[in-house]
């Protein structure tokens, strides 16, 4: 059996997990930990458990030490200094005319190196740009390029919903979304109303999908023939959270039932992708180019 113990760098994002050897933690005590970039600060995020050696994926490095009133000083510091040097950073972006946004700056604990986070519409040389900082700072320089959703979730900001952003807030890793959810939740397939600010879909469309499927898997589709209380008709809309079925009756109009009354008789021919329609599905044909292209670029992952 492995002890480990998970640590976080930042106060939202993924959990890694380290030995903690003989040291006593607790959730929220701050640590001084090995990693690939050196030694680093980070707190406990999950108290110690044992586990089998063979679930883990890589070797545990180990917790060196608890942290001290030093170390936090020292962690402060390093805050500080990474605001001047984003600054710097920026200046030498601008006189060398590159094409990139930069986002975050970041020392390692020990001061040996500096990490630049930037963004951009391709890849960029950036091999004078790294030669000038290592002028100036004389010390590691490592420029990483990041994608749109992971500059949100660094630096944050206020959603459509009028939240802070979930990945700034709570959201360690991100999980694929696609414009199948927002069909199969009977969303408008609208860029504006299901992309967030990154430019991406929404993360939230992904939160409830699970329950969505499992409930459409006991539903009709739009357009099956079925059997009601009140006799024959065709399926015209489908209240998913509602679990709601509305049959169209032709002459005899439109009412709802729940989907327990609602026996399918005849399935409606699949369309050419051998698909049957989502809830409200928005044919492709009646959007226009611009916005087809919009929802291409929407399901791009990073």
């Amino acid at each position: 059996m492995q002890k480990i113990v998970g640590i976080k760098f930042k106060s939202v994002g993924k959990i890694y997990f380290f030995d903690p050897g003989q040291i006593y933690l607790r959730v929220g005590d701050n640590v001084i930990v090995e990693t690939a970039r050196g030694q680093e600060y980070g707190t406990v995020a999950s108290k110690v458990r044992s586990v089998q050696e063979d679930t883990l994926k890589h070797p545990v490095k180990p917790v060196i030490r608890k942290g001290t009133p030093e170390d936090a000083v020292t962690n402060e510091n390093n805050l500080r200094k990474a605001v001047d040097a984003m600054k710097i950073c920026q200046q030498q972006i601008e006189k060398d005319g590159l094409a990139m946004k930069l986002v975050r700056a970041e020392y390692t604990f020990d001061s040996s190196k500096v990490i630049f986070y930037f963004t951009a519409d391709g890849r960029i040389d950036f091999r004078e740009l790294v030669k000038e900082l290592a002028s100036i700072f004389r010390i590691r320089i490592e420029l990483r390029q990041i994608g749109v959703r992971d500059e949100a979730k660094l630096m944050g900001g206020i959603g459509c919903c009028g939240r802070e952003l979930c990945c700034n807030k709570w959201l360690g890793d991100f999980e694929p979304v696609s414009i199948k959810m927002a069909k199969e939740q009977g969303l408008s397939l609208n860029p504006g109303k299901i992309s967030g600010i990154c430019g991406r879909l929404l993360c939230c469309l992904q939160y409830e999908h699970e329950n969505y499927e499992c409930v459409l898997k006991q539903m009709p589709a739009l357009g099956d023939k079925v059997r009601t209380p009140d006799g024959n008709g065709t399926v015209q809309k489908l209240n998913v959270l509602a679990e709601k079925v509305t049959v169209d009756f032709g002459e005899d109009g439109v009412r709802d039932y729940d989907k327990e009354s609602v026996k399918i008789l005849e399935r409606k021919k699949k369309n050419k992708n051998g698909k049957s329609a989502q809830p409200q599905e928005v044919n492709s044909e009646e959007l226009d180019a611009q916005e087809l292209k919009e929802l291409a670029q929407l399901s791009k992952e990073e």
